[in-house]
């Protein structure tokens, strides 16, 4: 069991309150699969450039020539804001028209009530874009969860591996960073946010990669907080 006595609570995504199965079998495959549909319709669009400075490049040639370099950065799992951005532009056709639905572990909503009702704040960090964040929130197999949650941040923050970003984080709440916890499912991350003074949490969920030894407390539940 984790005590919190803090205001905050920072969520990471995926494989926290999301299966990585999800994202990784569901929602990234649909992003290259329409890809290039998406890149056809709205050439000239702003994150087209933004993709463009993400692959290296002054522009591209045509939508083709984008389409491959999308490709390559989902290859290489890239947290670039251009290609997260992408992503999301697409998801919301996919969330939008019922082909997409978030699906969370049993725990969170449960869990998301129970923190409000408390009266702690409720954010997300994750390098996804804040628009896919919405729109994953928006539409779970629960039914639309953003009135609980008050804020959003992505890589436009920094990176999630930069004690830094945990910094800004906590200015922009306005609160000290011990009265934070985040939690994530990567100990690098972990890392980034405790050296920043924010309290840290391990989840531990199924289908999850194997963490490194550390010194973070391990949850398997979120019901494995509570609060003083």
């Amino acid at each position: 069991m984790i005590e919190f006595r803090g205001k905050l609570i920072l969520l990471d995504i995926e494989g926290t309150v999301s299966p990585l199965a999800f994202v990784h079998d569901v929602m990234f495959p649909y992003a290259r699969k329409h890809a290039a549909a998406w890149l056809g319709a709205h050439w000239g669009h702003e994150v087209i450039a933004q993709l463009a400075r993400d692959a290296g490049v002054t522009s591209f040639l045509n939508a083709l020539d984008a389409e491959a370099a999308v490709h390559r950065l989902m290859d290489a799992d890239a947290k670039v804001t251009g290609l997260k951005q992408l992503q999301g532009l697409i998801w919301e056709q996919g969330f939008r028209t019922g082909d997409l639905r978030s699906t969370l572990f049993d725990d969170v909503v449960p869990a998301l009530d129970h923190w409000r009702e408390n009266d702690r704040e409720i954010r997300i960090y994750s390098s996804g874009s804040i628009h896919a964040q919405r729109l994953f929130f928006a539409h779970t197999t629960a039914g639309d969860l953003t009135p609980r949650i008050s804020g959003y941040y992505d890589t436009t923050t920094g990176s999630k591996r930069e004690p830094a970003s945990y910094t800004a984080i906590a200015a922009d709440c306005g609160l000290p960073p011990k009265d934070i916890l985040f939690i994530s499912d990567l100990v690098d991350e972990l890392n980034a946010a405790q050296s920043a003074g924010l309290m840290t949490a391990l989840a531990i969920r199924p289908g999850n990669k194997p963490q490194p030894e550390s010194g973070h407390p391990a949850l398997t539940s979120f019901a494995e907080i509570t609060l003083a």
